[in-house]
């Protein structure tokens, strides 16, 4: 029985003790909540901060990055009708050697034919005198 008086007693006190510490326990829980929701707010401010200092050196940036991509634009152009100028000239300078060449091609093309012409003649006359010496020649 004295026991229980003992441990009622005990419980008696730690539930005093609680209720005692109960406000300081909330008191230090509401200042770290205060704390934590300070903190956030700082970090969301500097992240804030930081975007802004970001978009305004965006903005600041933005001419000149317009200016260097409009010069590597022309940049590109230009060399682009370079390379077609210098294909059109390759062009017209082969076209002009054809033209100059074609005389001789079409010379040294009837030369041709008529060279083979000659030798399918001479083959032909050759057949002939062959088979006429055939048939003036006697079975052996």
């Amino acid at each position: 029985m004295r026991d229980q008086k003992n441990q009622a007693a005990k419980e008696a006190k730690r539930d005093e003790k609680r209720i005692e510490e109960e406000p300081a326990q909330l008191a230090r829980e509401q200042a770290r909540r205060e704390t934590d929701s300070a903190r956030e707010q700082a970090v969301q401010k500097e992240q804030a901060a930081k975007e802004a200092k970001r978009d305004e050196k965006r903005i600041e940036e933005e001419p000149a990055q317009l200016a260097r991509e409009q010069a590597r634009r022309q940049t590109d152009l230009a060399r682009e009708q370079a390379i077609q100028k210098e294909q059109a000239a390759k062009e017209a300078k082969r076209k002009e050697k054809r033209i100059e060449e074609e005389p001789a091609q079409l010379a040294r093309e009837q030369a041709r034919r008529q060279t083979d012409l000659a030798r399918e003649q001479a083959i032909a006359e050759d057949q002939e005198a062959r088979r006429r010496k055939a048939r003036n020649q006697p079975p052996e």
